[in-house]
């Protein structure tokens, strides 16, 4: 980890203004797109594969993914997704005084393949504890983590114990009961992650992954999300 960070310490240092600073919806705004995927969550969790560390609560109707979980948890869209697309959803950190509303935690995998079993996500059993992906490639953001002190993004390589640190940063972080509008960008070795207009991620991947799958990733806390979707984006010329 020592050496990951001094690889991207000046990087993350010298982004760390520009990608924070407030983004006009001009440029927030994707290029001409076209839908290949949604949920609206009202008709229960047909699109979404579960994996729960110590239980909890997943559901999905009214418009609503409720994620109420004491530990890890991450829930995986079921379609492999090729890029370049942008996703596209709402999620609302719950604190209403629920043993599990702790306010931390809006994380992400996309472009996620496991080493164990490039073929098939889903062929490799997981249980939900932060260890068990390392055997992913994928990229990983973890917004309001460590009981909202932290907002990373990370690389993984699909190698134990290894889990390449990008971006490390102390803030923006969650407000309790507040919407985080959230765009993620995978477009060729553009890997962008947006939240309420504001890029907070800006990443060039000279080795990018393009395709994998996506998840939602949390850790003791209760969130609501609404509005899944995923835009295929134009490649590029």
């Amino acid at each position: 980890m020592t050496t990951t960070r001094r690889a991207f310490g000046a990087l993350a240092a010298g982004a760390a203004l520009a990608a924070l600073a407030p983004t006009g919806t001009a440029s927030a705004a994707p290029r001409h797109r076209r839908l290949i995927a949604h949920d609206d969550f009202r008709h229960g969790l047909g699109q979404w594969v579960t994996e729960l560390q110590d239980g909890g609560t997943v559901t999905a109707s009214r418009g609503v993914l409720e994620i109420d979980v004491p530990s890890g948890a991450s829930i995986w869209f079921k379609q492999r997704l090729e890029g370049p697309y942008a996703i596209e959803y709402t999620a609302t950190p719950v604190s209403e005084g629920g043993v599990n509303d702790r306010v931390s935690d809006l994380n992400n995998f996309w472009n996620a393949t496991d080493v164990r079993s490039p073929a098939d996500l889903f062929a490799t059993q997981r249980g939900g504890a932060l260890a068990e992906y390392d055997y992913l490639t994928t990229y990983y953001a973890g917004y309001g983590a460590n009981t909202n002190t932290t907002t990373r993004l990370r690389r993984y390589v699909g190698e134990a114990g290894v889990r390449p640190l990008i971006y490390d940063y102390t803030e923006p972080l969650l407000t309790a009961n507040e919407p985080n509008h959230v765009r993620i960008v995978s477009d060729g070795s553009t890997v962008q992650w947006w939240n309420n207009g504001q890029l907070v991620f800006d990443y060039t991947d000279p080795e990018p992954y393009t395709s994998g799958h996506f998840a939602f990733r949390t850790t003791w806390s209760h969130f609501r999300i609404r509005d899944f979707r995923v835009w295929a984006l134009p490649r590029r010329r």
